[in-house]
């Protein structure tokens, strides 16, 4: 059964007073492209680490996320690499296709709660985002690679950590992400889950169907009907 046939497992929002959000491809579109251009970074890190053609160092690239969660985490654990020589690397991208999303800034205005930022990437490459967006006024906090060990989403051990360093109770809580994989471990603590579909990772595994609660296609829209019945 595909996920569009998959009968709803919607839930209330009213409850809600901490709002988690995923950031690359969640809080801007992924026709920004700014994955493209650290996926490239990506490989040519690898190239020059490992001495891999293009080729190979993209498809090993693609294995490490699918096997460990991230690129980083794989060559972390296969080979040692120092995760921040790695991160600032790959994260010194153009930013520039990122626009402010003056919309977005008023429904976020609008929603109820703290707001917190929950990501893969690093806090300056968030900080950098989050000033092209002009929304860094609306979030509480930023919870980085590097706050949960780099242990990347979805290993559970850092969601663990986001709700113990914010004191968040979990069945008030709500994470809205791009890729449907990294839901499972934020139901599994009970919160309310929306996956934002339409990113480079929209495939979603049969396993993962389950903890997704709601499915979006415009965050702001979204956000935007909450607000005003909160």
């Amino acid at each position: 059964m595909s996920l569009a046939e998959s009968p709803p497992r919607t839930r209330s929002f009213a409850h809600i007073d901490t709002w988690v959000f995923d950031l690359d491809n969640t809080l801007y579109p992924s026709s920004c492209r700014l994955y493209v251009e650290v996926e490239q970074r990506m490989a040519r890190y690898i190239m020059d680490e490992l001495k891999l053609d293009l080729e190979g160092a993209h498809a090993l690239r693609r294995r490490y996320f699918q096997e460990h969660g991230t690129t980083l985490r794989g060559l972390m654990n296969e080979y040692g690499i120092e995760p921040r020589r790695f991160l600032d690397y790959v994260h010194e991208i153009d930013v520039s296709a990122v626009r402010p999303a003056p919309a977005l800034g008023r429904a976020l205005a609008a929603l109820p709660g703290r707001k917190l930022v929950f990501t893969n990437g690093t806090r300056r490459h968030a900080e950098r985002v989050l000033d092209r967006l002009e929304l860094a006024a609306h979030f509480d906090a930023i919870h980085d690679i590097v706050a949960i060990g780099y242990q990347p989403k979805p290993h559970a051990a850092g969601y663990r950590t986001l709700v113990e360093t914010y004191a968040i109770e979990p069945a008030h809580a709500a994470m809205v992400e791009d890729m449907a994989r990294n839901l499972p471990p934020a139901a599994a603590l009970g919160m309310t889950t929306i996956w934002l579909r339409g990113g480079p990772h929209a495939e979603v595994d049969h396993a993962d169907a389950g903890a997704i609660h709601h499915t979006i296609d415009d965050l702001t829209e979204f956000l935007a009907r909450l607000a005003p019945a909160a």
